[in-house]
Protein backbone atom coordinates (compact mmCIF):
# COMPACT_ATOMS: atom_id res chain seq x y z
CA UNK A 1 0.00 0.00 0.00
CA UNK A 2 1.19 3.52 -0.85
CA UNK A 3 0.10 6.61 1.11
CA UNK A 4 0.29 9.99 -0.65
CA UNK A 5 -0.11 12.91 1.75
CA UNK A 6 -1.17 16.37 0.56
CA UNK A 7 1.41 19.07 1.26
CA UNK A 8 -1.37 21.50 2.27
CA UNK A 9 -2.96 19.16 4.84
CA UNK A 10 -3.45 20.73 8.27
CA UNK A 11 -3.48 24.14 9.91
CA UNK A 12 -3.89 27.25 7.78
CA UNK A 13 -2.50 30.66 8.70
CA UNK A 14 -5.73 31.88 10.30
CA UNK A 15 -6.11 28.83 12.54
CA UNK A 16 -2.46 28.96 13.59
CA UNK A 17 -2.74 32.66 14.49
CA UNK A 18 -5.93 32.11 16.50
CA UNK A 19 -4.40 29.31 18.56
CA UNK A 20 -1.22 31.31 19.13
CA UNK A 21 -3.32 34.15 20.54
CA UNK A 22 -5.18 31.75 22.82
CA UNK A 23 -1.92 30.18 24.01
CA UNK A 24 -0.53 33.64 24.81
CA UNK A 25 -3.61 34.50 26.85
CA UNK A 26 -3.34 31.23 28.76
CA UNK A 27 0.17 32.20 29.85
CA UNK A 28 -1.21 35.34 31.51
CA UNK A 29 -4.48 33.85 32.76
CA UNK A 30 -3.79 34.56 36.42
CA UNK A 31 -3.72 38.29 35.65
CA UNK A 32 -6.84 38.38 33.51
CA UNK A 33 -9.33 35.94 35.04
CA UNK A 34 -11.35 33.20 33.32
CA UNK A 35 -10.95 32.69 29.57
CA UNK A 36 -13.96 32.10 27.34
CA UNK A 37 -14.09 31.37 23.61
CA UNK A 38 -17.29 32.41 21.86
CA UNK A 39 -18.15 29.04 20.38
CA UNK A 40 -15.27 26.73 19.43
CA UNK A 41 -12.22 28.83 18.52
CA UNK A 42 -11.77 26.48 15.55
CA UNK A 43 -13.89 23.60 14.25
CA UNK A 44 -11.98 20.71 15.77
CA UNK A 45 -13.37 18.90 18.83
CA UNK A 46 -10.02 17.35 19.78
CA UNK A 47 -8.37 20.78 19.94
CA UNK A 48 -11.28 22.13 21.97
CA UNK A 49 -10.99 19.23 24.42
CA UNK A 50 -7.29 20.00 24.91
CA UNK A 51 -8.04 23.64 25.70
CA UNK A 52 -10.92 22.71 28.00
CA UNK A 53 -8.46 20.60 30.00
CA UNK A 54 -6.32 23.74 30.33
CA UNK A 55 -9.21 25.74 31.74
CA UNK A 56 -10.62 27.44 28.63
CA UNK A 57 -14.40 27.64 28.69
CA UNK A 58 -16.47 27.43 25.53
CA UNK A 59 -19.40 29.85 25.71
CA UNK A 60 -22.15 29.87 23.09
CA UNK A 61 -24.10 32.72 24.70
CA UNK A 62 -22.08 35.95 25.08
CA UNK A 63 -24.24 36.88 28.07
CA UNK A 64 -22.66 33.98 29.96
CA UNK A 65 -19.25 35.70 29.87
CA UNK A 66 -18.82 37.28 33.29
CA UNK A 67 -17.24 40.65 34.00
CA UNK A 68 -13.56 40.15 34.78
CA UNK A 69 -13.21 37.43 32.15
CA UNK A 70 -11.46 37.47 28.78
CA UNK A 71 -13.60 36.73 25.72
CA UNK A 72 -11.74 35.34 22.71
CA UNK A 73 -13.40 35.90 19.34
CA UNK A 74 -13.24 32.66 17.35
CA UNK A 75 -11.30 32.37 14.08
CA UNK A 76 -14.61 32.49 12.16
CA UNK A 77 -15.48 35.87 13.64
CA UNK A 78 -18.74 37.03 15.26
CA UNK A 79 -21.47 39.55 14.39
CA UNK A 80 -20.49 43.14 15.13
CA UNK A 81 -23.17 43.53 17.79
CA UNK A 82 -21.74 40.64 19.82
CA UNK A 83 -18.28 42.16 20.02
CA UNK A 84 -19.68 45.59 20.89
CA UNK A 85 -21.96 44.25 23.62
CA UNK A 86 -19.01 42.53 25.31
CA UNK A 87 -16.98 45.73 25.24
CA UNK A 88 -19.93 47.74 26.57
CA UNK A 89 -20.08 45.40 29.56
CA UNK A 90 -16.40 46.04 30.29
CA UNK A 91 -15.24 42.56 29.27
CA UNK A 92 -11.75 42.22 27.81
CA UNK A 93 -12.08 41.12 24.18
CA UNK A 94 -9.26 39.44 22.24
CA UNK A 95 -10.08 39.20 18.54
CA UNK A 96 -8.73 35.99 16.99
CA UNK A 97 -10.76 36.36 13.78
CA UNK A 98 -8.85 35.03 10.78
CA UNK A 99 -7.31 37.93 8.79
CA UNK A 100 -8.94 36.57 5.63
CA UNK A 101 -12.35 36.69 7.29
CA UNK A 102 -11.71 40.23 8.56
CA UNK A 103 -10.82 41.27 5.01
CA UNK A 104 -14.08 39.76 3.73
CA UNK A 105 -16.01 41.66 6.42
CA UNK A 106 -14.41 44.97 5.39
CA UNK A 107 -15.02 44.38 1.68
CA UNK A 108 -18.68 43.58 2.34
CA UNK A 109 -19.10 46.67 4.55
CA UNK A 110 -17.63 48.88 1.82
CA UNK A 111 -20.15 47.65 -0.75
CA UNK A 112 -23.02 47.90 1.73
CA UNK A 113 -22.15 51.56 2.36
CA UNK A 114 -23.04 52.16 -1.30
CA UNK A 115 -26.50 50.73 -0.71
CA UNK A 116 -25.86 47.42 -2.44
CA UNK A 117 -27.50 44.18 -1.32
CA UNK A 118 -25.24 41.23 -0.54
CA UNK A 119 -25.71 37.91 -2.31
CA UNK A 120 -23.65 35.52 -0.21
CA UNK A 121 -22.67 32.00 -1.25
CA UNK A 122 -22.43 30.24 2.09
CA UNK A 123 -24.05 28.20 4.85
CA UNK A 124 -26.58 30.43 6.63
CA UNK A 125 -26.06 28.80 10.05
CA UNK A 126 -22.25 28.90 9.90
CA UNK A 127 -20.69 31.33 12.42
CA UNK A 128 -18.51 32.98 9.78
CA UNK A 129 -21.57 33.70 7.64
CA UNK A 130 -23.43 35.24 10.57
CA UNK A 131 -20.48 37.56 11.12
CA UNK A 132 -20.25 38.49 7.43
CA UNK A 133 -23.96 39.28 7.25
CA UNK A 134 -23.65 41.74 10.13
CA UNK A 135 -21.60 43.96 7.79
CA UNK A 136 -24.26 43.93 5.05
CA UNK A 137 -26.19 46.94 6.31
CA UNK A 138 -28.22 47.39 3.10
CA UNK A 139 -29.63 43.85 3.15
CA UNK A 140 -28.59 40.35 2.16
CA UNK A 141 -29.56 36.95 0.76
CA UNK A 142 -27.73 33.71 1.62
CA UNK A 143 -27.70 30.56 -0.50
CA UNK A 144 -25.63 27.38 -0.42
CA UNK A 145 -26.13 26.21 -4.01
CA UNK A 146 -27.15 27.45 -7.45
CA UNK A 147 -30.53 25.81 -6.88
CA UNK A 148 -31.13 27.86 -3.74
CA UNK A 149 -30.05 31.01 -5.57
CA UNK A 150 -32.61 30.34 -8.29
CA UNK A 151 -35.36 30.33 -5.63
CA UNK A 152 -34.54 33.88 -4.45
CA UNK A 153 -36.65 36.75 -5.78
CA UNK A 154 -34.25 39.44 -7.02
CA UNK A 155 -36.25 42.54 -8.06
CA UNK A 156 -34.63 44.60 -10.85
CA UNK A 157 -34.48 47.85 -8.89
CA UNK A 158 -31.77 47.38 -6.21
CA UNK A 159 -28.05 47.00 -6.84
CA UNK A 160 -26.47 43.73 -5.78
CA UNK A 161 -22.99 42.39 -5.12
CA UNK A 162 -21.71 38.84 -4.83
CA UNK A 163 -19.38 37.35 -2.20
CA UNK A 164 -18.64 33.94 -0.72
CA UNK A 165 -17.89 32.39 2.63
CA UNK A 166 -14.09 32.13 2.73
CA UNK A 167 -14.06 28.32 2.66
CA UNK A 168 -16.47 27.79 -0.24
CA UNK A 169 -15.84 25.86 -3.46
CA UNK A 170 -14.17 28.14 -6.03
CA UNK A 171 -15.52 26.27 -9.07
CA UNK A 172 -19.07 26.40 -7.73
CA UNK A 173 -18.62 30.11 -7.05
CA UNK A 174 -17.57 30.65 -10.67
CA UNK A 175 -20.71 28.83 -11.86
CA UNK A 176 -22.83 31.04 -9.59
CA UNK A 177 -21.27 34.18 -11.11
CA UNK A 178 -22.27 33.03 -14.59
CA UNK A 179 -25.75 32.20 -13.38
CA UNK A 180 -26.18 35.65 -11.84
CA UNK A 181 -25.11 37.37 -15.04
CA UNK A 182 -28.14 35.77 -16.68
CA UNK A 183 -30.52 36.38 -13.77
CA UNK A 184 -29.61 40.05 -13.28
CA UNK A 185 -28.77 40.86 -16.90
CA UNK A 186 -26.41 43.62 -15.76
CA UNK A 187 -22.97 44.10 -14.22
CA UNK A 188 -22.47 43.67 -10.48
CA UNK A 189 -19.41 43.69 -8.17
CA UNK A 190 -17.92 40.28 -7.35
CA UNK A 191 -15.73 40.13 -4.24
CA UNK A 192 -12.80 37.70 -4.13
CA UNK A 193 -13.41 36.44 -0.61
CA UNK A 194 -12.55 32.74 -0.96
CA UNK A 195 -9.29 32.19 0.92
CA UNK A 196 -6.16 31.30 -1.07
CA UNK A 197 -5.44 28.47 1.38
CA UNK A 198 -8.90 27.04 0.77
CA UNK A 199 -8.45 27.14 -3.00
CA UNK A 200 -5.02 25.51 -2.81
CA UNK A 201 -6.30 22.72 -0.56
CA UNK A 202 -9.25 22.01 -2.82
CA UNK A 203 -7.11 22.00 -5.96
CA UNK A 204 -4.56 19.68 -4.41
CA UNK A 205 -7.34 17.37 -3.20
CA UNK A 206 -8.73 17.20 -6.75
CA UNK A 207 -5.31 16.46 -8.24
CA UNK A 208 -4.53 13.89 -5.55
CA UNK A 209 -7.90 12.15 -5.97
CA UNK A 210 -7.21 11.77 -9.68
CA UNK A 211 -4.13 9.66 -9.00
CA UNK A 212 -5.17 7.36 -6.15
CA UNK A 213 -7.64 4.56 -5.51
CA UNK A 214 -9.13 6.00 -2.32
CA UNK A 215 -9.13 9.31 -0.43
CA UNK A 216 -9.02 9.87 3.32
CA UNK A 217 -9.95 13.35 4.57
CA UNK A 218 -9.21 14.16 8.22
CA UNK A 219 -10.87 16.89 10.26
CA UNK A 220 -13.82 17.99 12.36
CA UNK A 221 -17.24 16.96 11.11
CA UNK A 222 -18.43 20.52 11.79
CA UNK A 223 -15.60 22.00 9.69
CA UNK A 224 -16.98 23.41 6.45
CA UNK A 225 -13.64 23.49 4.67
CA UNK A 226 -12.97 19.85 5.62
CA UNK A 227 -16.37 18.71 4.37
CA UNK A 228 -15.73 20.46 1.07
CA UNK A 229 -12.40 18.68 0.67
CA UNK A 230 -14.31 15.42 0.85
CA UNK A 231 -16.90 16.75 -1.60
CA UNK A 232 -14.37 17.77 -4.25
CA UNK A 233 -12.55 14.43 -3.88
CA UNK A 234 -15.78 12.48 -4.33
CA UNK A 235 -16.66 14.62 -7.36
CA UNK A 236 -13.58 13.19 -9.07
CA UNK A 237 -15.20 9.76 -8.74
CA UNK A 238 -12.88 8.17 -6.19
CA UNK A 239 -14.14 6.54 -2.97
CA UNK A 240 -13.59 8.89 -0.01
CA UNK A 241 -14.01 8.75 3.76
CA UNK A 242 -14.08 11.74 6.13
CA UNK A 243 -12.87 10.95 9.65
CA UNK A 244 -12.00 13.02 12.71
CA UNK A 245 -9.51 10.52 14.14
CA UNK A 246 -7.71 7.32 13.18
CA UNK A 247 -10.16 5.28 15.27
CA UNK A 248 -12.86 6.00 12.68
CA UNK A 249 -10.98 4.60 9.67
CA UNK A 250 -12.77 1.73 7.85
CA UNK A 251 -9.73 -0.56 8.15
CA UNK A 252 -11.20 -3.66 6.52
CA UNK A 253 -12.18 -1.65 3.45
CA UNK A 254 -8.82 0.14 3.26
CA UNK A 255 -6.73 -3.04 3.46
CA UNK A 256 -7.77 -3.90 -0.09
CA UNK A 257 -6.66 -0.52 -1.51
CA UNK A 258 -3.36 -0.06 -3.35
CA UNK A 259 -2.89 3.72 -3.29
CA UNK A 260 -4.47 6.08 -0.74
CA UNK A 261 -4.53 9.88 -0.84
CA UNK A 262 -4.47 11.65 2.53
CA UNK A 263 -5.48 15.25 3.16
CA UNK A 264 -6.91 17.26 6.06
CA UNK A 265 -8.87 20.39 6.79
CA UNK A 266 -7.39 23.72 7.82
CA UNK A 267 -8.25 23.15 11.50
CA UNK A 268 -6.79 19.65 11.83
CA UNK A 269 -3.71 19.32 14.10
CA UNK A 270 -0.61 17.68 12.65
CA UNK A 271 -0.52 15.03 15.38
CA UNK A 272 -3.96 13.76 14.33
CA UNK A 273 -2.95 13.61 10.65
CA UNK A 274 0.30 11.86 11.60
CA UNK A 275 -1.63 9.26 13.60
CA UNK A 276 -3.98 8.56 10.68
CA UNK A 277 -1.02 8.16 8.35
CA UNK A 278 0.71 5.83 10.79
CA UNK A 279 -2.36 3.58 11.02
CA UNK A 280 -2.72 3.50 7.23
CA UNK A 281 0.93 2.60 6.78
CA UNK A 282 0.54 -0.28 9.23
CA UNK A 283 -2.15 -1.99 7.16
Amino acid sequence: MEIVRASTAGFCMGVDLALRKLDAILEEAKRHGPIHTLGPIIHNPQVMADYAARGVKRTDDPEDVTVGSTAVIRAHGVPQCVKQSLKDRGIRVVDATCPRVRTAQKLIAKQAEKGRILLLFGEKDHPEVKGLLSHAAAGSHVFDSPERLAEIDLPPGPEYFLAAQTTQDELEFARIQEMLKILLNRDFPVLSTICDATMKRQQEAIELAGGVDYMVVVGGFESGNTRRLAQVARAVGVPCVHVETADQLPLDELRAVGRIGLTAGASTPKKIIDRVQSVLESL
